[in-house]
């Protein structure tokens, strides 16, 4: 289990090297300007929200607990707020970061991409592909909801800020698997058995992401890094499993 965590820890530095190198640096111009864009947002909006809550929840006779509940809702917030705001900047990156995991591969020596099979084979693709981000919001969702009821639940909730943070871990894994897996026509069903099998190192590569969203300017490389080590990712460990 802790030396997945390591080698999972490893694909983030890999991302890392990988987005620096000749040839690979225009394609993470786009990934870039955009996750700065919103993830500046996201800071001035989580800040905001973090203040708002604290002020609106706890009355003045009770502002004494605010030192033990600020870390709750501040990992709370950090988490709602933050992977909002990923999973719009992964819509809108969508395709500019298909293109630079295809890159990637390439230059990693991956599994050729295939061919366009032409345009008769779109409509399928088309209905796969919808098919299986439904069943990532069902899976994000219904994870959501439980973590928000242990939030809430006195002290069970001690534990939510780990079960929060596992939970960023796991599906920044999962969002950034998916970008090496969809070119290959794999999705979230594919995705998934393959992460499972290979958890540790997932849980180790999204961990250690979900800690470079907490670090300034380092947050807005998340999602170049995050793709380019994904596919590195799903290159040396799940394109095994898949």
């Amino acid at each position: 289990m802790i030396t997945g965590l390591f080698k999972g820890f490893g694909y983030v530095f890999s991302g890392l090297s990988l987005i620096t190198q000749r040839g690979i640096r225009p394609f993470v111009l786009v990934p870039l300007l955009i996750n700065t864009v919103l993830f500046a947002g996201g800071v001035w909006l989580a800040k905001s929200q973090l203040d708002y809550w604290m002020t609106r929840l706890l009355p003045s006779w009770l502002a004494w607990l605010e030192w033990l509940l600020w870390p709750v809702f501040a990992v709370l917030i950090f988490f709602v707020v933050f992977y909002v705001f990923s999973i719009v900047a992964n819509i809108l990156a969508a395709p500019f970061n298909s293109v630079l995991a295809e890159r990637v591969e390439a230059r990693i020596n991956g599994l050729p991409v295939p061919e366009f099979a032409g345009y008769g084979s779109i409509p399928a693709l088309v209905a796969r592909t919808f098919r299986s981000e439904l069943s990532k919001l069902w899976y994000m969702g219904k994870w959501f909801i439980l973590l928000l009821i242990l939030t809430v639940i006195p002290v069970v909730n001690i534990a939510a800020p780990v079960a929060w943070m596992l939970f960023g871990a796991w599906m920044l894994a999962i969002e950034y698997a998916d970008y090496p897996m969809g070119n290959h026509n794999l999705f979230f069903t594919d995705e998934l058995k393959a992460l499972k099998k290979n958890r540790p190192e997932a849980l180790g590569f999204g961990g250690l992401l979900s800690l470079m969203t907490a670090i300034p300017v380092l947050n807005f490389l998340v999602m170049p890094v995050g793709v380019a080590g994904g596919t590195a990712l799903w290159v040396q460990k799940l394109s095994k499993n898949a």
